[in-house]
């Protein structure tokens, strides 16, 4: 069976390699303001999350990075090449903002103690971030008119380009939020500037899938393979709620946010079939649904010409888990699924019988 390459609308891969080793992370700048960096310029094509993601028919993903208000620029790669250049499809596919929220309770490094604040001060914190990012748009657009007047007199500012072309609608943002409260505020933020907004996370979008629906407010859902948020949100949340935004017309697509669990992406999607999500919607949801939110569908999603190759053969549904990726193409050409896992799994398949315990009696006194 062939099937379109599948595709991690919002990852990390290249960007992290190991999670307690802060010298393999490269997911976020120092500052809080950093819409000028591309994620690209940071992807590390070596990664050994890279080839695990592509052995379980991931062809494409974005890596977003993270961190801070504008957090940068999301980038578009192939799961193959030897370095950025060659494995880039769009290096700007979106600007990420991580919305601000409103905490009572922070974790207090000094103690090891959560601490809670009054209200009203967290509340005038978030209203000073959302002041903040008003000032960046209006700065923006500002910035344009005068560079588009007077280019050679405007020196360049990379930051408020980056912005601009948000601004402009050249570019979606990608808005990181969770809470209701966040998503409802984002939203209405987004309208009021403008803004193309494409919602990322999203683990509370279900509670606000009529104002989504309203607003053409598309998302990108996290993980479904995870525990309840709170104790008050059902158990099932995770799993339902991809299908209950379907249902109400929001456009939805999978990611998983991360580097090691991106192989996951397809197991994602499938726990949401059981749960009223139909079993079309949600292999569109890892690989035409994704690329037509990025803009990227007249390249990538559907096998038909004149669209980039890259296609995976599979022995079974690829939703499953016991279904094994036979042939992975990327760009038109065959691609290797040798990976870490495999070649671990072959190296201690073949450990003589009894070894363990003779490694253990070799160590006695």
């Amino acid at each position: 069976q062939v099937y379109p390459g599948l595709f991690d609308a919002v990852s990390r891969l290249g960007l992290t390699e190991i999670g307690s080793v802060p010298a393999t992370l490269d997911i976020e700048e120092l500052g809080d303001e950093n819409p000028h960096l591309v994620a690209a310029t940071a992807i590390h094509p070596a990664s050994e999350h890279i080839p695990v993601a592509r052995a379980n028919g991931i062809t494409h993903a974005v890596a977003a990075p993270g961190g801070g208000l504008w957090s940068g620029q999301a980038t578009a790669v192939h799961l193959s090449g030897w370095t950025v250049e060659e494995m880039m499809i769009e290096p700007s596919v979106a600007l990420v903002l991580e919305w601000p929220t409103m905490q009572t309770r922070r974790f207090d490094p000094s103690t090891f103690e959560v601490r809670e604040r009054p209200f009203t001060e967290a509340k005038k914190e978030y209203e000073e971030k959302v002041a903040r990012l008003d000032d960046w748009i209006e700065a923006a657009r500002q910035y344009a008119h005068a560079r588009a007047a007077a280019p050679d007199r405007v020196r360049r500012d990379l930051k408020l380009e980056a912005v601009a072309r948000a601004v402009r609608g050249e570019r979606p943002l990608l808005v990181r939020a969770d809470d209701e409260r966040d998503i409802r505020n984002a939203v209405e933020w987004a309208k009021k500037h403008g803004l193309r907004m494409i919602l990322a996370g999203g683990a509370e979008a279900y509670r606000v899938k009529d104002l989504l629906r309203e607003n053409g407010v598309p998302v990108i859902l996290g993980p479904t393979q995870r525990l309840p948020r709170d104790e008050d949100e059902p158990y099932d949340a995770p799993f339902t709620a991809p299908g209950e935004l379907h249902a109400a017309g929001v456009k939805i697509a999978f990611a998983t946010f991360d580097a090691s669990d991106s192989r996951t992406l397809p197991y994602e999607a499938a726990n949401a079939v059981p749960f009223g999500l139909p079993w079309e919607e949600a292999l569109k949801a890892i690989t035409l649904y994704p690329a037509q939110i990025l803009g990227l569908d007249d390249r990538l999603g559907t096998i038909e010409p004149g669209k980039i190759a890259n296609l995976i053969v599979t022995d079974g549904d690829p939703l499953a888990i016991p279904t094994q990726v036979r042939y992975l193409l990327i760009r038109g050409e065959p691609t290797s699924t040798e990976n870490r896992h495999l070649r671990l799994y072959e190296q201690y398949r073949v450990r003589p019988p009894g070894s363990a315990a003779r490694d253990r009696s070799s160590k006695s006194p």
